[in-house]
């Protein structure tokens, strides 16, 4: 596998090069082994490789850092890993495409190749039955064929809507507005455009600048609204509150700007510009920000008591609001996933270990399996994600 990080691919037949390499090294059983080593000691080792000398450079910031060895084979990994090669029965290269380096359509281009792996043979033909099912129901294929929306280079990321395409963007649109109201929440409408100012008081300035649309006017910096909660934060501040008002419960259908790269963009499921229905919560009980997502709806909760009954109704509420929608009405399924504190973060990590727990429990009190997605919070705190499958 050697040649793979050194040279150029310049093997016709590359998928099955790759792919008769890993089953030599499946067939071996190469345990991978975690080793720990020096900053110099790496740029040393890696030095043939630019690439890697720069992420090196960059991203470790401590006197040492983690590698992995498999067999002859070692490379920068966070890790963990199955115990060996042998727990992996079969593999599949799926596709590949040429990449920017970090993503910088001004870098060097590089090639990136997708695989997959099953522990048996029976999952992989069920995963390809799914892709061809998923295939048949691709949106961007229906979009096209049933005029129902289009993209254009001249706006790229960013959807045009036919009539019939429109009609059915504002049946949803409908259909969860009326749903809102049932569940007590007062829509609200809020700028697309905010001083830098918001955003360093809310951290995105510090955190999430990278994948904003920012400009400057009259020596003043702006940003286009990548999230809806600042804009509610600020009205819910906008004049004293008492007890007896509260939760308050916003519903936003502002229009979203986030920088996506062009490789990143994938029809109406990833796009620079959207439209997201954000639900705020704000309760009695103050003290951290849980967020929950869907791909309609984002819900921020505030809670001072950890396992406090009103943070655990309100969790409940909110799920109880996704199995109606997506179980109920459109007959998909969702898993639960809880995200935690990634590397970069606000706060402190006492607090972080408070929040998770908090929200492990209210997971465990709402009675549906979830599953522990590490490090992938937002930096302002950790997340309960839904994955839906329309499959």
């Amino acid at each position: 596998m050697k040649w793979a990080t050194e040279t150029a691919v310049r093997i016709v037949n590359w998928e099955s090069a790759i792919e008769e390499i890993v089953k030599c090294a499946i067939k071996d059983e190469q345990p991978f082994e975690r080793l720990e080593m020096t900053k110099e000691d790496l740029l040393e080792m890696f030095k043939y490789n630019e690439s890697k000398v720069r992420i090196i450079k960059q991203k470790i910031n401590t006197p040492k850092t983690t590698v992995y060895r498999c067999g002859p084979l070692i490379d920068l990994c966070r890790g963990p890993h199955v115990c060996h090669t042998g727990n992996i029965k079969t593999m599949l290269i799926t596709k590949s495409s040429s990449s920017y380096w970090e993503g910088k359509a001004d870098a060097e281009s590089l090639q990136r190749v997708y695989g997959i792996i099953f522990p048996d043979a029976k999952q992989l033909k069920d995963w390809q039955k799914l892709q061809e099912e998923a295939a048949k129901r691709d949106h961007r294929r229906l979009g096209k064929e049933q005029e129902l929306f289009f993209f254009n280079h001249l706006s790229p990321g960013s959807a045009f809507w036919f009539p019939k395409g429109a009609h059915i963007y504002n049946t949803l649109v409908n259909f969860i507005r009326k749903e809102y109201r049932k569940r007590g929440f007062t829509e609200v409408i809020t700028p697309n455009l905010y001083n830098s100012q918001l955003w360093e008081t809310s951290g995105h300035w510090q955190h999430y600048a990278d994948d904003m649309f920012r400009f400057e006017v009259e020596k003043e910096q702006f940003g286009l609204k990548s999230m809806n909660c600042p804009g509610h934060c600020l009205m819910y501040s906008h004049q004293p509150r008492t007890h007896n008002e509260l939760p308050i419960r916003y519903a936003d259908f502002g229009v979203l700007h986030r920088i996506e790269m062009s490789g990143a963009l994938s029809g109406l499921t990833r796009f620079d510009g959207f439209n997201r229905t954000t639900l705020t919560f704000s309760v009695v009980e103050i003290r951290l920000a849980a967020k929950l997502r869907t791909g309609f709806m984002q819900l921020m909760v505030c809670t001072l008591d950890f396992l406090s009954p009103t943070f655990i109704l309100h969790l409940k509420g909110c799920l109880d609001f996704l199995s109606f929608c997506y179980e109920e009405v459109f007959g998909f399924t969702f898993k639960l996933n809880l995200s935690t504190r990634p590397e970069a973060f606000l706060g402190e990590i006492s607090t972080w270990d408070e929040a998770e727990a908090d929200l492990k429990a209210a997971l465990d009190e709402s009675g549906r399996p979830w599953c522990l997605n590490e490090v992938d919070g937002a930096f302002y705190g950790p997340k309960v994600r839904e994955l839906t499958s329309s499959i």
